[in-house]
């Protein structure tokens, strides 16, 4: 019903990177560096397994529960997909989503730090087996989720201290200010912190974030079409 639609859209998608990627101010990048991370929230399980069906096997979700709607079986089915918990991590959920998720992009608070750490160590895992990503709060913004930038480095620490794997940062730019100021920002963090991978840009900005050095973007509805409320 959707495949010819979302294979049109993922190559669409595709296309926009690699233009995107002659833009960067170092050098020409490979567009293959860049992963496309299919945020599959709020969509309908046959949009997913069309997505599947194409060949797609990154895959973003905002919230533990609905990724279990989404992706226990799949994950059974696909050896090879890598999923990606983009939303806020309750320490409460942290058991459930290590089940689930290969990339935790939201590391923001010690408390969440700590239960990962002891929860890997409960389920008998490698620390070094679950890559995070620590969001930063580029703009300051009280109601948003996100370490400050001037608490990096202390966080970073606390982090690696309990043996967490930190391969990037990842950030969301506030909708009133120019995002590739806030995406120059976070590639400056990380160029800082050693860290190589960063997460930034979605279906609105992400042609501005891979000039800018993102080897990660997460595109929804560019990919999907519009989100839809649906009943599993």
């Amino acid at each position: 019903k959707y495949m010819n639609d979302i294979q049109k859209n993922i190559d669409t998608v595709h296309g926009k990177i690699a233009k995107a990627c002659i833009r960067h101010k170092e050098k020409i990048r490979n567009a293959n560096d860049i992963k496309i991370i299919a945020v599959s929230k709020k969509q309908p399980m046959g949009k997913i397994q069309n997505a599947l069906d194409c060949g797609h096997r990154c895959f973003g979700e905002n919230r533990v529960q609905e990724a279990q709607e989404h992706w226990i079986d799949a994950k059974l089915k696909h050896k090879d997909l890598e999923l990606h918990l983009i939303g806020p991590l309750q320490t409460n959920k942290v058991a459930d989503a290590l089940v689930l998720f290969d990339v935790i992009q939201t590391l923001d608070r010690p408390k969440l730090v700590t239960a990962l750490s002891k929860e890997i160590t409960k389920q008998g895992k490698d620390k070094a087996s679950l890559k995070c990503f620590i969001q930063v709060n580029t703009g300051e913004e009280e109601q948003k989720s996100g370490v400050l930038p001037q608490d990096l480095s202390g966080f970073l620490k606390l982090c690696q201290d309990e043996g967490l794997n930190i391969i990037g940062l990842m950030c969301i730019p506030p909708q009133t200010e120019p995002a590739a100021l806030h995406f120059a920002f976070l590639k400056k963090l990380a160029d800082e912190h050693n860290l190589p991978e960063l997460s930034m840009g979605m279906s609105g900005d992400f042609e501005k974030a891979v000039p800018l050095g993102a080897t990660y973007v997460r595109v929804g509805t560019s990919i999907f079409g519009d989100r839809i409320e649906y009943k599993v």
